[in-house]
């Protein structure tokens, strides 16, 4: 869940969505239970002033004989009344006594034998200790709250739903009334949390539109991205959509970069192939050098340059052919490769690898392994080869037998025209351009080329990302490339 969180935009704009709904609807619903139940206080409260009220008249309208039954007859689940002589007492000593009242049971109430037995109301269940809270002091009523001309107050048995009332009597008595009702009912009923998670569900597919509409232009300019990182030729991107996301910044980027890459590779081209023409005079000049010794060794330096020449010439002209990038066996692409060598009189073995289907320029890759098969057939003997897939990139892996590179110099050999070799030969050593041309084929389809020295030989580790386009082929393979004879050695 967290990587995914992490890995998916419409995932955060869900998470974002639901978080903020719920912090709304926290909000939403401590607002509206506050006003519920101060609604709920207003009511409870105009409701028992008017049934005071009424049952004033009503005491007032009846003989003293008769006022313990009306008042009986007027108890609730909710309400007690009881008639005192005195003024009221102080606050807290009448909460108490009004708490005391309320506890009181309602009497059994006997109904004809025709209507049927009558069961006595349920009784509200109360704390076994009195709440603390309420009014400190009695609240007289205004004209507007109690209609009779009787001196009427009020008091707040709790902090919740308790309260009293004291309304005088015409005889000088006081008549007391208590109410207390339990607190309104739970907020979060099931058609709260069906409408909670209906808004939820409907907001998500709001979050998941919205998301796949930010996401599309996104996840189109990071693909292009990435092709172009591994030196694709692309075509323009549309530029629609949003204004943040728009693709004329990266139009503009990548026709830079292509217009300063093929500047730069014209410019090494001219001047390689420049170069031909003062080596060739300075050949015909060396030719009239009387002395043999010094003809010789001027004839070898021009020799060494011009080949230098050429195959830099040559490296240049194969980075800038556009090849087609597609998706190929690399198992099938590097056996292919090893049987071509094997059948010419290399040492080189093609180990089971497994079938691994990858993006790339198939001729750049041929090239770039035939360049680390040969260095390892020249200074070590054999070369092994096998393919492997690791996490989302394929490996091709080449061992042989012979001494190792120093560490320190595992990266120069990288550098164009850096040779281990010291005769500046030819033959033996090469021109240095090898090694760079793998590391330069790696790095444009997005991978890298890694040696490390082991127990007898070294080991040559060429990857390819696989970059969402490779699986491991378990039906049907990729094409096979077909074999194409080596007549011309790659330059190494």
């Amino acid at each position: 869940m967290i990587r995914l969180f992490r890995r998916s935009l419409a995932a955060r704009f869900i998470c974002f969505t639901l978080v903020i709904l719920a912090l709304s609807q926290v909000v939403a619903f401590c607002i509206s239970w506050d006003q519920h139940g101060q609604s709920l206080r207003k009511v409870a409260k105009g409701e028992m002033l008017s049934r005071c009220a009424a049952l004033v008249r009503v005491l007032v309208a009846t003989p003293p004989s008769l006022q313990n039954d009306i008042l009986r007859a007027s108890d609730t689940s909710f309400t007690r009344y009881w008639i005192s002589a005195a003024t009221p007492r102080p606050p807290a000593e009448w909460r108490a006594a009004a708490w005391t009242e309320l506890r009181r049971p309602l009497p059994r109430v006997h109904l004809p034998a025709h209507v049927g037995a009558g069961e006595p109301e349920p009784v509200v269940q109360l704390p076994k200790v009195p709440p603390q809270g309420g009014s400190t002091q009695w609240i007289p009523l205004s004209a507007e709250l109690w209609p009779l001309p009787t001196p009427a107050q009020f008091i707040y048995l709790d902090d919740e739903n308790g309260m009293g009332i004291a309304a005088q009597l015409p005889d000088g008595s006081w008549l007391n009334a208590a109410f207390v009702k339990p607190g309104h009912e739970w907020f979060w009923t099931a058609r709260s949390l069906t409408f909670l998670g209906a808004a939820g569900l409907f907001f998500c597919v709001l979050a998941v539109v919205a998301a796949q509409g930010i996401t599309r232009p996104l996840r189109r300019l990071a693909n292009a991205a990435e092709a172009l990182g591994r030196g694709e030729k692309i075509d323009p991107l549309p530029e629609s959509g949003p204004d943040d996301v728009t693709a004329i910044a990266f139009n503009r980027m990548q026709e830079r970069l292509t217009r300063f890459v093929d500047d730069r590779t014209r410019m090494f081209a001219a001047l390689s192939h420049d170069l031909r023409t003062p080596l060739t005079s300075l050949r015909l000049r060396a030719e009239f050098v009387a002395d043999d010794d010094l003809r010789e060794k001027m004839l070898g330096t021009i020799a060494e340059i011009q080949g230098m020449a050429e195959a830099s010439l040559a490296f240049v002209r194969a980075e800038a052919t556009a090849e087609t990038t597609r998706t190929v066996e690399v198992s099938a692409l590097v056996e292919s490769l090893c049987d071509d060598l094997a059948e010419i009189g290399w040492d080189v073995t093609f180990e089971d690898s497994p079938k691994v289907g990858c993006r790339c320029r198939p001729d750049a890759v041929r090239r770039a392994c035939r360049n680390l098969v040969e260095n390892a057939v020249r200074y070590g003997e054999r070369a092994r080869v096998r393919v492997e897939r690791s996490g989302d990139a394929a490996l091709i892996v080449v061992e042989d037998d012979g001494p190792g590179i120093a560490e320190e110099l595992q990266e120069q050999v990288f550098a164009p025209f850096f040779r281990l070799e010291s005769s500046r030969c030819r033959e033996t050593g090469g021109h240095g351009l090898g090694l760079a041309i793998v590391r330069t084929v790696a790095r444009r389809h997005g991978g890298d080329v890694t040696l490390a020295n082991r127990a007898g030989g070294l080991t040559a580790v060429f990857s390819l990302p696989l970059a969402g386009h490779g699986a491991v082929l378990e039906t049907e393979p990729a094409a096979r490339p077909e074999r194409v004879p080596q007549g011309l050695a790659a330059t190494s």
